[in-house]
């Protein structure tokens, strides 16, 4: 379809994964597909402790991030992640997942906590990770946040 711009371009129908996608590297046109570009996840590192009282996962810092690895450090306590705002349209359909390494212990908690006023399946309450390799799995409908997968 040459000499079209983009938006006069027709919508595509329901994706499968498999369709090519053009991308632009090093000023040459390459081709990628959904299913490489969803698989592809950089950890973000997080290192949580008392000290550090509440960690807004809403904030830039953690605006791209889809997995985040959680490491403690110092002596016992709680931490408080706050979720990012459920209703935004940059969180609306976003999956964040979290999972704590080998220094988590049932006497380190970090609470993953919805934003004031929002809830995580349906409640205001947090869900606590307090050992090693728990993890969780989150999805916001543009509403609220849900638990769709959690490991213990």
């Amino acid at each position: 379809m040459p000499n079209k711009k983009i938006s006069e371009l027709n919508a595509a129908s329901a994706l499968q994964g498999t369709e090519l996608i053009p991308v632009v590297q090093s000023s040459e046109t390459k081709y990628s597909t959904i299913k490489d570009i969803v698989n592809y996840l950089t950890p973000k590192a997080v290192t949580v402790s008392t000290a550090g009282g509440t960690i807004d996962l809403g904030s830039s810092t953690y605006a791209n991030s889809e997995l985040i690895v959680l490491t403690w450090s110092g002596s016992t306590g709680t931490v408080q992640l706050t979720l990012p705002n459920a209703t935004t349209t940059a969180n609306t359909n976003r999956v964040i997942r979290l999972i704590s390494d080998t220094t988590f212990t049932s006497s380190t908690h970090a609470d993953l906590t919805p934003a004031s006023g929002q809830t995580l399946d349906g409640a205001s309450s947090a869900y606590r990770i307090n050992k090693e390799y728990e993890g969780v799995t989150v999805w916001s409908n543009g509403t609220e946040w849900f638990i769709i997968q959690q490991k213990a």
